[in-house]
């Protein structure tokens, strides 16, 4: 008695991938809907079922479709905008900034279709998606016809798709209710990382995934620097941190997770946590080599994963396992370590039970989806092919195998490809659309270039300060008046402060920039102990003097935002012409004049060393108040006792490149 099935595939080199890595040859898979009914030998399937479609895979491999465990797919049109940089530098210099102007829903469906396109042609039938309007990944992705694991990202950052990160939880739990239960969608939360969300949205994200069991997708440990940050800023490093948020409650898909020690893969081993190994991305980014073997011999599902193709800059799962085996060879100084069977084996099957989906693909099963890939192995790059060994068919895969081998791709039951020809995506339509995308964006990035304002406003938190500064300072030879001087009547003090301050001034070879000072100021307290460190920058517009009665008066535009990244990241992004550093301590009053509030600062340089400064402050919208304040000031230095010496105009940046000055 033979079974019904809808299509039945023959004459092909079957790699199930299944515990055993059973191989049968010449194989055959009957199928029947979205599911296999069996796999086996040829002439065993053929007299078990029958079927009106029967498709001859004319001596080809056929195996399950790769899994991409990490990816997000809508950055295909940020492919190749801002290589050879720096992670953070690229994330928070180019790459977010590009997100808030330009992502959208026309966006992310267009870039993941592209996407979609580029994975199906390199056998992928099944990927691992983080990004914003994730709504319409995943429409674009089910329309493709590819199965996918996809997260909506939340940040503490506002994001294209959410102005703050209680809307994107609110937008999370609406899109994870509209795809539950949908063949090919699976829905998830994906806090981006713990450098990029509070402790709330990493217990919240959690909750959510639990709440609905539903996977979770971060970003983990993937740089030295987020460790070492997290030491400083928690206490501990990132998986202990993340693991006292819960977060490894839920299912949890991490990618990277490359600077882990073995107690830490313990932990991720503990909870089941899935890895997305990423090793071009790794590589590009100088992210270091992620310990593959030490988390597979631990027992850890790792998964490989292409990342984004703007920081990959392609999809190309067949690269990334060749990648996967010649980086663990070569940090492990092991030719066995990671062999061609294992690195396959993460590529489909590990990979699907690190995405939650082992059940239902992976491997080519009775009961699992029907999944499936053909690849042509007999070109003449793939050449000639050896079986005196049954696991050199895995060696041919791995290591000699090209994207452009897939000849057909199967998901769900259903042709996405045959004989390379896509069936769901018009190629030529996506790739038109891309470039009028890439022209957009270079026009954006082209006049952000030419301003510094611009490219402080693009990383965020900049803002504008009051248009007018009234200054008055004075070089000073006895600085022991200026605090008897504030003693006297008419002067209410505020607020008094100590502070050390480390000043590094940018400046351009275009003048009309201004100077853009990025500023380490150390609270000093008792016996000058260090209470409190703060990072801002400044934009200091180029000075306008106006021809007022008092040379006081100083006007130029101003605009200040946290420093919120190193000094390095800020050099390599505004690349200056020159640096400047200023070392000085300084003794700030904040005071009331008159019903007026002033700033009173002594200064000594010390880096250069130029000795004493007293200066007089004030900011204001006006033009008229900051006529007035400019009289006031000049009052404020007499009531001092200060009255001979000759003011100034200049910042300390002016007067450190004034001749003779050093």
């Amino acid at each position: 008695m033979t079974h019904h099935a809808d299509t039945i595939l023959t004459n092909a080199i079957l790699l199930t991938m299944d515990a055993n890595l059973t191989i049968y040859e010449p194989g055959a898979v009957a199928i029947r809907g979205d599911h296999i009914l069996a796999a086996g030998f040829e002439a065993d399937i053929l007299q078990k079922y029958s079927a009106e479609q029967s498709v001859d895979c004319q001596g080809k491999v056929l195996m399950p479709g790769l899994i991409n465990a990490h990816t997000h797919a809508a950055m295909t049109l940020l492919r190749g905008l801002a290589d050879d940089l720096r992670l953070d530098v690229w994330l928070m210099g180019y790459m977010m900034p590009v997100e808030r102007q330009f992502v959208s829903p026309d966006f992310v469906r267009l870039g993941t279709r592209l996407a979609c396109a580029e994975m199906i042609r390199s056998g992928v039938t099944c990927f691992a998606d983080m990004y914003y309007f994730e709504d319409d990944v995943a429409d674009a992705t089910a329309e493709a016809g590819l199965r996918a694991v996809c997260a909506q990202t939340v940040l503490k950052f506002p994001g294209p798709d959410a102005r703050d990160y209680e809307e994107a939880l609110d937008k999370t739990r609406i899109y994870i209710k509209k795809w539950l239960g949908h063949p090919l969608i699976m829905p998830a939360v994906g806090p981006h990382s713990p450098y990029t969300c509070t402790q709330e949205i990493l217990q919240s994200a959690a909750s959510i995934a639990r709440e609905y069991d539903v996977p979770l997708l971060i970003h983990l440990a993937e740089t030295r620097q987020e460790v070492e940050n997290s030491r400083k800023e928690h206490g501990m490093p990132v998986i202990p941190y993340v693991k006292k948020q819960d977060v490894f409650k839920g299912k949890v898909l991490a990618a990277h997770c490359v600077h882990v020690d073995a107690g830490e893969i313990k932990t991720l081993l503990h909870h089941k946590v899935g890895v997305a190994h990423n090793p071009s991305s790794n590589l590009k980014l100088a992210s270091g080599f992620a310990p593959v073997s030490n988390m597979l011999d631990a027992g850890l599902k790792v998964g490989i994963g292409t990342d984004g193709p703007a920081s990959n800059n392609d999809l190309d799962m067949f690269e990334e396992i060749r990648l996967a085996t010649f980086i663990s060879k070569s940090t492990s100084g092991d030719p066995t370590s990671l062999p061609a069977p294992m690195a396959l084996t993460m590529a489909t099957r590990m990979g699907a039970e690190a995405l939650q989906l082992g059940k239902i693909t992976g491997s080519i099963e009775a009961g699992k989806r029907a999944d499936l890939i053909l690849v042509d192995n007999s070109r003449v790059h793939n050449s000639p092919r050896f079986r005196r060994e049954p696991e050199a068919i895995y060696s041919q895969l791995v290591y000699a195998t090209h994207t452009a081998d897939v000849t057909d791709v199967m998901v769900n039951g259903k042709w996405l490809m045959r004989n390379h020809q896509l069936l769901t995506l018009n190629e030529e339509e996506l790739i038109s659309a891309a470039s009028i995308y890439a022209q957009r964006i270079d026009a954006f990035l082209l006049e952000r270039e030419h301003s510094v304002l611009s490219k402080l406003v693009a990383i965020g938190g900049a803002s504008e300060e009051e248009s007018y500064e009234v200054q008055v300072k004075v070089a000073l030879s006895d600085p022991d008046c200026v605090e008897e001087g504030i003693k006297k009547h008419g002067i209410e003090v505020l607020h008094h402060r100590h502070y050390h301050e480390f000043d590094t001034y940018f400046s351009f070879t275009d003048t009309s920039q201004g100077y853009l000072r990025y500023r380490e100021d150390e609270a000093l307290g008792p016996n000058d102990q260090v209470s409190n460190v703060r990072y801002r920058l400044t934009l200091l517009g180029p000075t306008r003097e106006n021809d007022f009665l008092s040379d006081a008066l100083l006007s130029r535009s101003r605009f200040i935002a946290p420093a919120s990244h190193s000094l390095r990241f800020y050099r390599e992004y505004f690349k200056p012409a020159h640096e400047t550093i200023i070392e000085k301590h300084r003794m700030r009053w904040r005071i009331l004049y008159h019903a007026m509030e002033f700033f009173i600062n002594l200064d000594r340089l010390e880096k250069p060393a130029l000795g004493y400064f007293l200066e007089v402050k004030s900011r204001t919208w006006s033009r008229k108040d900051a006529e007035h304040k400019a009289l006031v000031a000049r009052e404020l230095i007499r009531s001092l006792g200060i009255s001979k010496e000759a003011s100034l105009s200049q910042d300390y940046i002016e007067i450190v490149n004034t001749p003779g000055s050093k």
